[in-house]
């Protein structure tokens, strides 16, 4: 009877063994909702990304295309997955180092099309400019917006971004969803004009822009009657002020933000410029989503917060270079519940594989020591797995004691 207990033992533990062995191997891994679940789930999705477009030539601390596209082919499979994307959300920087000077310069192919799939550019780009894509562009030293390399009013024109102004806004009824894109450019002016072949010119416009932008958002704001408001610009919520800033601190104590270093006054400021913070974070009517880039990161943790509503900083495209403080390249999904609610969450890539700038060695991890992959890390626990298995195998079991020694 003895015997038979620790035979049944014996094989309990096996199968134990076993089942672990299969989880180790990833098994047991957590299967991706079904499309058909997912769908029936939600009123649709979309993906947000920016400062993206790399340039072999002038860059920053990335040296090659590899994180843009690995993003790119990320976007991609994330886009099959979820099955009702709608659109994407670009928040400029969208040609490095100076934008595009018309509708059929070769950079739409090299930076746009031949890096994202005809699958992901089958749906609309909202998008807006980055301080990067106004350099060389017509427009900035144009006052006519249908001057601008990037303009399309055509949203089925998919060959193109979708940019019917440098601000603008499109309301989604079957999304109960409104966005809304805005040109802030004149946040950066003192950073951008000078490199145009315009450089007066190009504050006026980017002035005058920005200007526009707050008139537009403040418009839709006491307009719309949608439930949730995405919202974006080039610029993260830490490059707006709050209403209470002391505006008459030195300028040398305030980097970010940009705007205490522009040469003028609180008065020629856009209207109600110090109140955009709080109608971002005012929850009583929508959701509000807002998204900006410019910073190379994908991150919630940088930015000014909008609580109780959200914001992303989304400038971690893989384009220019990262950030010291982090290393988060990808983009964020968003997804409209049936409920109506918006949640979002960021898609990130191998930032060792992919978008290595340089911090550490493409061979080894931090330390020095060479970077184990995945399969390694499985078969070591898996072996020691199954020196601990027979371990408790030899001291169940009287007599394979010197089989076990």
């Amino acid at each position: 009877m003895r015997d038979v207990m620790k035979q049944q033992s014996i094989s309990a533990l096996a199968v134990v063994a076993w089942f672990l062995s299969l989880a180790l191997q990833g098994c047991w891994e957590e299967k991706p909702e079904k499309q058909g679940d997912a769908q029936q789930q939600r009123r649709g999705s979309f993906l947000v990304i920016g400062d993206w477009g790399w340039d072999a030539e002038v860059h920053g601390n990335l040296q090659s295309r590899s994180c843009q596209q690995a993003i790119a082919d990320s976007m991609d499979s994330t886009m099959k997955q979820l099955g009702d994307v709608q659109f994407v959300i670009n928040v400029g920087d969208s040609f490095y180092p100076n934008g595009v000077i018309s509708r059929s310069d070769k950079q739409w192919d090299t930076k746009w099309r031949n890096v994202y799939s005809p699958t992901l550019r089958s749906i609309p780009w909202y998008s807006v400019y980055g301080n990067h894509d106004y350099i060389s562009d017509p427009c900035i030293c144009s006052e006519d917006v249908k001057a601008c390399a990037q303009f399309n009013d055509d949203e089925k024109n998919t060959d193109l971004f979708y940019m019917p102004n440098v601000s603008w806004y499109k309301e989604h009824t079957n999304l109960d969803t409104e966005v809304i894109a805005l040109d802030v450019n004149f946040l950066w002016a003192n950073h951008t004009c000078h490199y145009t072949a315009c450089p007066q010119a190009c504050e006026a416009n980017l002035k005058n822009r920005m200007d526009a932008a707050f008139k537009l958002f403040y418009e839709r704001v006491a307009a719309s009657n949608a439930s949730n408001w995405v919202v974006f610009s080039h610029y993260p919520t830490d490059y707006f002020p709050r209403a209470q800033t002391n505006t008459s601190m030195p300028v040398d104590e305030n980097w970010p933000p940009s705007w205490f270093k522009l040469e003028v006054s609180r008065e020629e400021l856009p209207d109600r410029f110090h109140s955009f913070l709080t109608e971002l974070s005012n929850a009583s009517r929508s959701g509000i989503v807002y998204f900006g880039g410019h910073r190379h990161n994908v991150d919630q943790s940088s930015t000014a917060s909008t609580a109780p509503q959200t914001n992303w900083l989304v400038g971690g495209g893989g384009g220019w270079g990262t950030e010291a403080y982090g290393d988060q390249q990808g983009f964020v999904v968003g997804e409209i519940s049936d409920s109506g609610q918006i949640t979002t969450r960021a898609v990130t890539v191998n930032f060792n594989e992919f978008c290595n700038d340089g911090r550490f060695s493409t061979s080894t991890a931090p330390g020095g020591a060479e970077a184990p992959s995945r399969a390694e890390n499985v078969g070591r626990l898996q072996l020691e797995f199954y020196f601990f298995v027979a371990f408790i195998l030899c001291m169940s079991a009287d007599g394979l004691h010197s089989a076990c020694a």
